[in-house]
């Protein structure tokens, strides 16, 4: 069976979303009365839904966390979402599973109107049969939640699919979903990681993806 449908993660996988995230994370972070001297050090909460990353790093209670969000949101929606660039090679790599007739989709934990904001921005929407991401009021920002949204919502057929990104979330969920998994390492996962997650495979860069999804998400066809 052919594995020619592909579940994209946005931040880490198909964009670089680092300044974006982490600026909008330390100016929510301030409103709760805790400085960042630099936001690098924030990287951690790009991938991973939000309101688990306020909680388990900062140690918020449900409340607390979901006040942040609603700060981080202020910054990200009028500055931050667009502080971000897509990965070199991306557009080109897209292009080339589309023409080899493969079916390409994001599943972001992401809430899917700023997904779809920078998929537009970036000009990478026209490659995708849609962009799945998390709902605002997060009853749907688990990663195994957004991907099974994208199943249910155009029937995909599980043993054709291969889900792609750079953080363990990524990979956990596509194995919930029963779906092989490919992680990358160019984004902000490392190899210990994706392969503790039980990645099926793990690339170093956007032209070894390529070579892997050519062959449905094996190293070795």
């Amino acid at each position: 069976m052919e594995r020619d449908i592909l579940l994209f993660d946005l931040d880490g996988t198909l964009t670089d979303p680092r300044v974006g995230i982490t600026r909008s994370v330390a100016f929510a972070l301030e409103k709760a009365g805790i400085h960042v001297e630099n936001p690098d050090d924030l990287c951690a909460f790009i991938g991973p839904p939000l309101k688990d990353t306020f909680m388990e790093l900062y140690h918020f209670d449900e409340a607390q966390a979901l006040q942040a969000i609603a700060d981080y949101r202020v910054y990200f929606r009028k500055q931050g979402m667009l502080e971000n660039v897509a990965y070199p090679g991306i557009r080109e790599m897209l292009e080339a599973l589309q023409k080899q007739g493969k079916t390409l989709l994001v599943a972001t934990s992401k809430p899917e109107e700023f997904a779809c904001t920078i998929m537009k921005h970036f000009k990478l929407d026209s490659y995708m049969l849609d962009i799945c991401g998390a709902t605002m009021d997060s009853t749907r920002s688990n990663k195994a939640d957004v991907i099974a949204y994208a199943v249910q919502k155009h029937r995909l057929p599980i043993e054709r699919c291969v889900m792609i990104g750079d953080r363990r979330h990524d990979i956990i969920g596509g194995k919930e979903n029963g779906m092989r998994t490919v992680g990358v390492l160019y984004g902000y996962g490392s190899y210990e990681e994706l392969k503790e997650a039980g990645a099926d495979c793990i690339v170093k860069d956007v032209q070894g993806l390529l070579e892997v999804l050519e062959k449905g998400g094996s190293s070795n066809g």
